[in-house]
């Protein structure tokens, strides 16, 4: 029964971690179906190929996948996950048309509040199929996507909580090095070296509404954001994108025993021609 209850507070600290560890944003949108459940590294897989920059839509014939030291559109992948945080920590939480990506990744269309050439996907943090095959995403867009991840900030509540930049980015490492057996595969196929892909951004500000998705109060705060995210361009069709790991938190850290958060998503999208 203990162990049930400790299960239980972990996964409301999981909220908490998941929200924190990228609510993925490490707890976030995309349009295909993930195959293969369970998983575990695969960095010994072939790579899959790469693209450093937008290309036209007729140019997008297989996956590609900016590598992590290439820009994208003239961001970086700091960048980039900086930009997903404004945007996933200023959504609001009490629209019961709208959910928030990070509580529910079927009921929000992934084309819900995205402007731009990327358009940015996180789920929560569990074992969940997210079907978003039905909206058609237009080509030429890229999915910047959210696997699992953390952010601390000034606006958090505690353990997640620093005014520093310093403080923000300690804590947002150490949740982040608990990620465990983290793994992506697109369309069956494994990505390589998938663990390259983490990225840490440095400071940036953020505005986030009353009640927000990690607290009760908003308002402008700074944050620090760590975690593994992978920029993506797809050709036309159906794909699945299968991705998770754990979060393996030591005791001490969230209670008095371990907690264990694991995450398996199957997303489902399609490309428009």
């Amino acid at each position: 029964m203990n162990d049930q209850v400790e299960k239980h507070d972990g996964a409301a600290a999981a909220a908490s971690v998941r929200k924190v560890l990228g609510i993925s944003a490490i707890l976030v949108s995309l349009a295909t179906a993930l195959a293969a459940c369970g998983g575990g590294g695969s960095d010994g897989a072939a790579p899959a190929s790469v693209a450093n920059n937008s290309v036209t839509k007729a140019a997008v014939t297989s996956t590609q996948i900016v590598p992590p030291n290439e820009t994208f559109e003239g961001k970086t992948y700091p960048l980039w996950e900086a930009a997903f945080w404004q945007w996933a920590l200023a959504l609001p939480v009490n629209d019961p048309t709208l959910p928030h990506p990070f509580n529910d990744c079927n009921n929000r269309p992934i084309s819900a509040g995205q402007s731009g050439d990327v358009w940015f996907w996180s789920a929560p943090e569990a074992t969940v199929v997210c079907n978003q095959s039905a909206t058609i995403i237009p080509a030429g867009k890229a999915i910047f996507l959210t696997t699992l991840d953390i952010e601390a900030s000034s606006l958090d509540a505690p353990p997640f909580f620093a005014t520093t930049a310093a403080g923000q980015l300690a804590i947002a490492q150490q949740f982040a090095n608990y990620i465990q057996d983290l793994f992506v595969t697109i369309d069956g196929v494994p990505v390589a070296n998938v663990t390259a892909y983490r990225t840490t951004t440095g400071q940036f500000t953020f505005t986030a509404p009353t009640p927000w998705i990690f607290n009760t109060v908003g308002g402008s705060g700074t944050s620090v954001g760590d975690g593994y995210f992978l920029m993506l361009q797809l050709p036309p069709g159906a794909h699945t994108i299968h991705y998770g790991g754990t979060f393996n938190i030591p005791k001490g850290v969230l209670g008095h025993k371990a907690v264990t958060i694991p995450m398996d998503v199957t997303l489902l999208v399609t490309m428009g021609g």
